[in-house]
């Protein structure tokens, strides 16, 4: 009975040991990738936080900062997809829904400029400078219209749930004329 207890013991104090090592190693590579984002390296940052992640993957505060390196890096696929992350750790957080209103409201206007299109498996790809004139109109696919749409919609969703969640928010205003400004061209559409 005492070796059983004694193997207990050493298990329950490995586990604990591994567990202060993981969330001390997650809590460096979090204060690196801080230190990179006020650099404005946004690359060494998500590397950081996406290597935490691999470690944690349950940590609000990483998926949400990885999202917004993202959304700085100007890589809004990515950032919607962690926002999302975010959203399904901590989902009444009224600045993960208006980041993602955001992210995904300016992932459209790159899909309507040309910078982000649609791979025939119905991926998205960030379009090569050099490949795109961007002063020449472009001519989306049905699906590439499709999905602009579903990303203006949704942003609205998210802005109006950010409202929702905070009523009284400073940049109700602002965030109600974005609103707005999203809404209309939709409205034209269905017109």
């Amino acid at each position: 009975m005492k070796k059983v207890l004694l193997i207990v013991s050493i298990l329950m104090v490995a586990v604990v040991s591994t567990a202060c090592i993981n969330n001390l190693a997650v809590q460096d590579l979090n204060n690196k990738a801080k230190a990179f984002m006020e650099q404005g390296d946004y690359t060494q940052a998500i590397e950081r936080l996406k290597s935490s992640i691999d470690l944690d993957p349950s940590i609000f505060e990483t998926h949400y900062n990885l999202a917004v390196a993202y959304t700085k890096n100007e890589d809004y696929v990515n950032a919607v997809e962690q926002y999302q992350k975010a959203l399904e750790i901590k989902p009444n957080d009224a600045d993960v829904y208006y980041s993602l209103a955001t992210a995904q409201n300016n992932l459209a206007v790159d899909m309507t400029q040309g910078k982000i299109r649609l791979n025939v498996d119905d991926s998205l790809y960030t379009v090569k400078p050099e490949d795109t004139d961007y002063d020449e109109k472009t001519e989306l696919s049905e699906k590439e219209q499709q999905l602009v749409e579903e990303y203006k919609e949704a942003a609205i969703a998210n802005y109006k749930k950010y409202l929702e969640l905070e009523p009284n928010a400073q940049d109700k205003s602002e965030v109600e004329a974005q609103i707005q400004n999203i809404e209309a061209p939709l409205t034209q559409v269905e017109e």
